[in-house]
């Protein structure tokens, strides 16, 4: 059996095409794929602006600079990738790490608590996990009656609805992003996007983009201005259109996910192994993510890892806990109670998702799953 990793892209022949007919062109960034990748973007996400960027790190970035200021607290979650409570710091603002829900998301609940008792709290950063909504309902009901700044980090979750709202349409937060790492969704090799329905935020987030120059009809042929300390965060027309193409397969690569997902609930069902959520048509399927009590068998979590890479199943860890982290440690994080957050990570693990992962390589990867658990 060939080595299964975790995830990875799947690039066709029409992916390649498109990608050559743009290197042949005139344009190889800054050219007419860009906004044509951010307009599709736009209608498949259903809000109202896109800004694609170079990557997901570089939309948390630009969205945060947008959205904060120095000094302004922030409610974030410990369990996701270190992007995006670090965008937080690079704003000059201060995450506070709350507890997760039994689902991985940040748990809501918790953040309403903490907005009734402290008004000094700014914003909520959101993290879609695994793909995976947050709830739109209490994420409306904390912006209309605590008025505070949402961010929706939706890097896990293009291609998934609650109800008849879209991930990253921002019906109910500021501003969303996405990311195109390989793994995900869909891939522009790296890339990313910011959306959002407002246009004070896209105009301000834009100009960052661009080194923060600004060039107006008014101005002589060659003259543009300086306005703020902006970034080369552009997207290349080669990447946009590599997405372009992708995103015509998404809703097919999202199907897959989704009956690879039942596949495995299906398999696991009244077993040792629990996935973090059965399917509910909430989550496109970044990840898909179980947790196992190990303290209940004779194997432990780094025994297991090795055991399934010696049989060529790659199974990876989605996250260690941010505030965890030595960099976080010596700001004075890792000490906040985060009771699921700490049972969730002793417990978790991902199994291969991706969708060209065959039925025999996922038949293959439980039955060695359960082999080497229960050996």
């Amino acid at each position: 059996m060939d080595f299964i990793p975790y995830g990875k892209q799947w690039i066709g022949q029409e992916d390649i095409d498109a990608v050559v007919e743009v290197l042949n062109s005139d344009y190889l960034t800054t050219g007419p794929k860009v906004q044509e990748f951010e307009e599709a973007l736009g209608d498949y996400c259903d809000v109202e602006y896109v800004i694609a960027v170079a990557n997901g790190t570089a939309a948390l970035h630009l969205a945060s600079l947008a959205l904060l200021k120095k000094g302004d607290r922030v409610l974030t979650t410990p369990n996701s990738f270190l992007a995006t409570s670090n965008a937080i710091l690079y704003a000059g603002a201060k995450p506070i790490f709350v507890d997760i829900a039994e689902d991985g998301n940040i748990d809501l609940d918790l953040c309403g608590e903490i907005l009734k008792n402290d008004n000094s709290i700014k914003a909520i950063y959101g993290v879609a996990f695994s793909g995976r909504m947050l709830d739109q309902k209490k994420l409306k009901s904390l912006k209309e009656n605590y008025n505070v700044l949402i961010l929706e980090d939706n890097a896990h979750a293009i291609g998934a609805k609650e109800g008849e709202t879209k991930s990253a349409s921002c019906k109910n937060s500021d501003v969303s992003i996405l990311s195109f790492h390989p793994v995900k969704h869909l891939t522009t090799g790296e890339g990313g996007a910011i959306t959002t329905n407002s246009k004070e935020l896209y105009e301000k987030m834009l100009t960052l983009r661009g080194h923060g120059m600004v060039k107006t009809p008014e101005m002589k042929p060659w003259e543009y201005e300086m306005r703020e300390l902006g970034f080369n965060y552009r997207m290349t027309d080669i990447q946009c259109a590599l997405g372009l193409s992708q995103l015509k397969k998404l809703d097919n690569f999202v199907a897959r996910r989704i009956e690879i997902a039942k596949r495995y609930d299906e398999a696991f069902e009244n077993s040792i192994i629990k996935p973090l959520y059965t399917h509910d048509g909430k989550s496109s399927y970044h990840l898909y993510v179980v947790q196992v009590d190990f303290s209940k068998l004779n194997i432990s979590k780094v025994d297991l890892f090795s055991r399934l890479r010696e049989k060529s199943i790659g199974i990876q860890l989605h996250y260690i806990p941010i505030n965890k982290q030595p960099y976080y440690k010596d700001l004075g994080y890792g000490d906040e109670i985060t009771p699921v957050m700490d049972r969730y990570y002793e417990q978790c693990f991902s199994l291969p998702m991706f969708p060209k992962l065959s039925d025999e390589e996922q038949e293959y990867v439980v039955e060695t799953l359960f082999e080497v658990l229960n050996a």
